[in-house]
């Protein structure tokens, strides 16, 4: 296969971290697209130092750059499209991959965190398309694969904007799939099940050790583990590679959702 280039958003550390060794790995160059700031949120979000560290850790694997990016300001993606097109002359391949996540109950849940995780879930892919698919169109082999969530498939008590959220995602991606189709380009969905992060251990899981997470996840995932960013990578790779497959929404975790 060709070397394509790509860019992940969100992909300083975590899953998008594990995206992007995964493309890095089969020969394509990366653009990391990250928020890279100290931005306040209920957890903490990626920093410059942690891109930093990620570019010089997935370096061996390949060629990789990083750039700054504010998913919800179409200003700042159009800005990430260029900086790929400069580096690497083409873009072929986008994966919106950057997310946040509260909880809470309904009645609790303030408006400005209803507006922020639907701002960054899934303006991401509406502000990255749009940016990036002239340069798409361009492309003998392209490829859209949207991040979503097992979340996106059942609901969940006290996560009802997460998973509206996600939900969104799927029903984006499958509208986008048939939208795009004509201009060959395919467009799937990943869903991660319970992957270590800051969303799960900062934010769902704060108050559990590392013994009482895995264990839990032994007793809740038929495969009896946790996923990981390298399983996410490898899934989403597969997606961005296969030819005749598009509009999909693709679990990987480990048997706990199934279709």
């Amino acid at each position: 296969m060709t070397s394509r280039s790509v860019i992940v958003t969100g992909g300083a550390r975590g899953i998008g971290k594990g995206i992007a060794k995964a493309f890095l790995q089969q020969g394509d160059r990366v653009l990391i697209a990250d928020l890279a700031s100290a931005a306040s949120w209920r957890y903490d979000l990626s920093t410059d130092s942690q891109m930093h560290e990620t570019l010089a850790e997935l370096g061996e694997f390949g060629d990789a750059t990083s750039t700054n990016l504010d998913v919800t300001d179409f200003k700042s993606c159009q800005k990430a499209v260029a900086t790929a097109q400069e580096n690497y002359g083409s873009l072929d391949v986008l994966i919106n991959n950057a997310g946040v996540i509260d909880s809470g109950l309904i009645e609790d849940f303030s408006e400005e965190s209803w507006d922020r995780i639907f701002d960054v879930n899934v303006k991401v892919i509406y502000n990255m398309t749009r940016a990036a698919l002239s340069h798409l169109r361009s492309s003998s082999n392209a490829a859209i694969v949207n991040t979503s969530s097992i979340a996106g498939k059942r609901g969940s008590a006290n996560l009802s904007c997460y998973c509206s959220s996600k939900f969104a995602v799927v029903g984006l991606t499958q509208s986008l799939a048939h939208e795009l189709a004509p201009s060959g380009i395919r467009v799937n969905a990943i869903c991660p099940g319970i992957v270590g992060t800051a969303m799960w251990r900062d934010h769902l899981m704060a108050s559990h050790g590392e013994e009482a997470f895995n264990s839990r996840m032994t007793r809740t995932i038929p495969l009896g583990r946790p996923q990981t960013s390298d399983d996410i990578g490898e899934a989403v790779v597969y997606l961005a590679n296969a030819r005749n497959v598009t509009g999909v929404a693709l679990n990987v975790a480990g048997g706990l959702e199934m279709h």
